[in-house]
């Protein structure tokens, strides 16, 4: 067994691009999900290293001193960070040039050839689930005998071997909180309408709704819901209490934990022994009664992606939710005292001015505690991506996989006939300035701020990240629409 760095390299700054980070990109305020992708596998490599440089702020320097002592490294890359990961491989290369190389995550997942043809310090990519494709490297067998891999022979041809099957019994995968608490400070981890310290996992992976979207399902995850055991769940999550009695907040990141209710409902009754604070993904579309057993339960808050408030919107990216069906779930998470933060996006097929409005109203009267306002991203892989690349939507025709300004914030990606790019991303200021310069999320974020000291201290912090952001959403979309002036100018 050779020794294994798992390494999401240095980037933009402040830049997300952990597990749970559906947009890889820097946000509105410090944002930090943990590198779970890369943890599970490393859980599997003995002696094995996580280094995960963003949160941690861990320049090139430290990070190419650091890879020297490893005979593999394995970075998790993205598509708006691809070309930056290319550096670092190549400088870690260079430095000593018997290191192998390999690439995991969505972007290496759909596009291998591709992501090869990036740079020739790359030796190998890994396809769709790579837990094990990542220790079978690690273990120094052949590449050629390896399941899942994509490399380059030595006559420089790219191979791409036979699929990996899906893991079906995720039992059989080792729990990540000991690679957490070897590798990771979990106090740089930030997640803003989370309590913190926090801390997530999986407890299963997939996820069964058609989401056009969505990148986890539509590239790794699949869309079969496949989940660890209730007891093997709780099992970990009575062993993270003892390691790490600092966490205020605990959250299961799969795509969508409410998916199969009756095994959700058996791990919150499991969980409810334990005392602790948990969070989870959901879909809007769970009743009053469900909602209370799990806040008995010890249920927090719920992150739920409304997208948008135009129905024809909704259902042209197969979401599967009425927005009269969010409405009565909204209701009664609020009558059953559970936290909602809420996500929309911007810019889906086909927004007009109209639907934005739409949205914009549909989000206030809903009002839930907290928002993200994103910016529809077609990552290749996704059907988002192809419907997109067909319909002749894209904003920069040649580079589709352009999706974040160089200071590494999104930028709109899509346009349409009669919407350009330039107002879908001023539309972002917009939805968050008629949102919360509101009487009532004004008070709700006082209140909060006067209960605890900790948190009126982030708060402060936040808000002011918040409007810095905004500042630079404006700089940014100035500079692009003086590069689409000159574009015109020059045509």
């Amino acid at each position: 067994m050779s020794r294994t760095l798992f390494l999401s390299p240095p980037s933009f700054d402040g830049f997300d691009g952990g597990a749970g980070a559906r947009y890889q990109a820097r946000r509105e305020v410090t944002s930090f999900w943990y590198p779970t992708w890369l943890a599970q596998p490393a859980a599997l490599v003995p002696e094995s290293k996580l280094m995960d440089c963003p949160p941690h702020d861990i320049g090139v320097k430290q990070c190419l001193e650091e890879a020297k002592n490893f005979d593999h490294v394995i970075i998790n890359t993205s598509t708006p960070s691809l070309k930056n990961d290319c550096k670092v491989a190549e400088a870690i290369k260079q430095q000593k040039p018997g290191t192998k190389i390999g690439f995991i995550g969505a972007h290496a997942a759909v596009l291998p050839t591709e992501t090869l043809k990036a740079s020739p310090s790359i030796d190998w990519v890994a396809r769709k689930e790579f837990d094990f494709t990542c220790k079978e490297v690690a273990e120094d067998r052949a590449l050629a005998e390896i399941d899942g891999l994509s490399y380059r022979n030595a006559e420089g041809k790219i191979i791409h071997n036979r699929e990996r099957e899906l893991i079906t019994n995720m039992d059989v995968l080792p729990w990540v909180v000991d690679t957490y608490k070897r590798d990771l400070q979990i106090e740089k981890y930030f997640i803003g309408y989370l309590l913190h310290p926090y801390l997530s996992l999986y407890t299963g992976r997939g996820c069964p709704a058609q989401c056009t979207f969505c990148l986890w399902p539509q590239t790794i995850g699949g869309h079969k819901y496949r989940v660890r055991s209730p007891e093997n769940v709780a099992g970990e999550m009575a062993y993270a209490k003892k390691l790490f009695p600092q966490v205020q907040e605990f959250f299961f990141d799969d795509d969508t934990f409410t998916a199969n209710l009756p095994r959700a409902r058996e791990i919150a009754k499991k969980l409810a022994p334990l005392g602790l604070t948990w969070s989870c993904n959901s879909r809007a579309n769970l009743d009053y009664d469900t909602i209370k057993f799990f806040k008995d339960s010890g249920l927090r808050l719920f992150l739920v992606g409304y997208e948008s408030g135009n129905q024809e919107i909704l259902n042209r990216i197969k979401k599967g939710i009425q927005l009269d069906e969010a409405r009565r779930f909204t209701k009664a998470c609020h009558e059953a005292g559970v936290v909602i933060h809420g996500t929309f996006i911007l810019g889906l097929p086909v927004e007009t001015r109209e639907t934005i409005e739409q949205t914009i109203r549909y989000a206030m009267d809903l009002d839930v505690f907290s928002i993200q306002v994103s910016l529809a991203a077609p990552y290749p892989g996704t059907e988002l991506y192809e419907m997109a690349r067909q319909n002749g939507w894209f904003a920069k025709k040649k580079d589709k996989t352009d999706i974040v300004h160089e200071d590494g914030f999104q930028q709109s990606s899509l346009e349409y006939p009669g919407l350009d790019k330039e107002e879908i991303f001023e539309a972002v200021d917009r939805f968050y300035r008629a949102y919360y310069l509101r009487p009532k999320p004004i008070l709700r974020i006082i209140k909060t701020m006067l209960e605890d000291k900790d948190i009126f201290v982030r708060r402060c912090r936040e808000g002011y990240e918040f409007f810095k952001s905004l500042r630079q959403r404006k700089v940014d979309l100035a500079a692009s629409r003086a590069v689409s002036a000159a574009a015109t100018a020059a045509a």
